[in-house]
């Protein structure tokens, strides 16, 4: 792809996200698409949006379970950008309209006291950066369509990355603990939607523990001049699968001692 390619892609993206009318798969109308395309096309779209007033507030991580690797066949995880204006109050209601097709993960967040990246990144590194850990919940969307209509042809990881890795909105509970507090690969959580059980798991879910996933995202940032910041959010990957949230859908997941957090769909 050229650079004009990538700012085409993002700005059909952006335009999805705006109208609530979802594009079709970019892997489609880019068939020789790779990954480093697909995260200059979300970088341009980051762009886009912090030159309308946007702020960065942090980094999601995506696809860390074996189980969706497999699905999308791959090996790797992926990234996305949190915007300011994706953070919700824990309890809070998310506006009708507000996404196209929202579903809610559950996952351990990492707030950063220091910057971290490098590919010679450690482990201690990762948690002496870290300044408290947190139960979270992430809101995903897609701005394209999970499949194409005509062929039948699922979304691949291009189109993943390009969309932001799906990102879309971000939920922290008030609990905050030491990095260290927690054998974090132990750290689970009950999801429930609408009072009904609908998932549960483990932190080991996330590449063994969530501390190599934030470990992950330093060192790939590093291929792409970035860095994690100081007072960054890093949603470290979930443990269950995706539970959709149509209107009037009422999401909790509890983490035991470790925290709960909320969120409520309009």
């Amino acid at each position: 792809m050229t650079p004009e390619q990538h700012q085409d892609a993002a700005q059909t993206v952006l335009q999805a996200e705006q109208t609530g009318q979802q594009c079709g798969l970019l892997s489609l109308a880019y068939p020789g698409m790779t990954l480093d395309d697909a995260y200059a096309v979300q970088q341009a779209l980051i762009r886009k949006k912090l030159a309308s007033g946007r702020r960065k507030i942090g980094w999601k991580i995506g696809l860390t379970s074996r189980a969706m690797q497999q699905a999308l066949n791959i090996t790797t995880p992926d990234s996305g950008v949190l915007l300011d204006d994706m953070a919700f109050e824990n309890g809070s209601t998310v506006p009708a309209g507000r996404f196209i097709q929202p579903r809610v993960e559950a996952e351990i967040a990492f707030i950063m006291k220091s910057p971290l990246a490098g590919v010679d990144c450690t482990r201690e590194d990762v948690l002496a950066a870290t300044d408290h850990v947190a139960p979270s919940l992430e809101i995903l969307d897609t701005r394209i369509l999970r499949a194409d209509p005509a062929t039948g042809q699922a979304r691949i990881i291009t189109d993943t990355i390009s969309d932001n890795a799906a990102n879309a909105g971000v939920v922290l509970g008030a609990e905050r603990h030491a990095v260290d507090a927690h054998d974090l690969r132990w750290v689970g959580a009950i999801a429930t939607c609408n009072g009904t059980v609908e998932e549960t798991g483990l932190g080991a879910g996330v590449l063994n523990d969530p501390v190599t996933s934030v470990l992950w995202l330093a060192r790939r940032m590093a291929e792409y001049g970035q860095q994690i910041e100081a007072g960054d959010i890093v949603l470290s990957g979930s443990f269950i699968r995706p539970i959709e949230c149509p209107p009037g859908t009422e999401i909790a997941a509890d983490f035991g001692s470790f925290g709960s957090v909320s969120i409520n769909f309009a």
